[in-house]
């Protein structure tokens, strides 16, 4: 995990399920104002999304050239577009 003013970085890349969500779940307690967290992972996290939903954090998703996928995270109440 990288932090930075803005971004906390989780590279879940090649981590077998439930170990992505459970870092994702764990780094959502770390986000201060005003940061994202960028979730890399090398397959969609279906599952993932409704429990962001429920917990009051959005989601925007994207699919790199090398079929991996970034998956940016902010509270929902935060200023910017609604994820999906």
């Amino acid at each position: 995990m990288s932090i930075s003013a803005h971004e906390i970085l989780v590279d879940a890349r090649g981590l077998e399920p439930p170990e992505p969500m459970e870092r994702v779940m764990q780094t959502l307690s770390l986000l201060r104002p005003g940061q994202t967290i960028r979730l890399l992972l090398h397959r969609e996290p279906f599952p993932l999304y409704p429990i962001l939903a429920e917990h009051g954090y959005r989601h925007a998703t994207r699919m790199e050239a090398d079929g991996s996928y970034v998956i940016l995270i902010n509270p929902a109440d935060a200023a910017g577009g609604q994820g999906g």
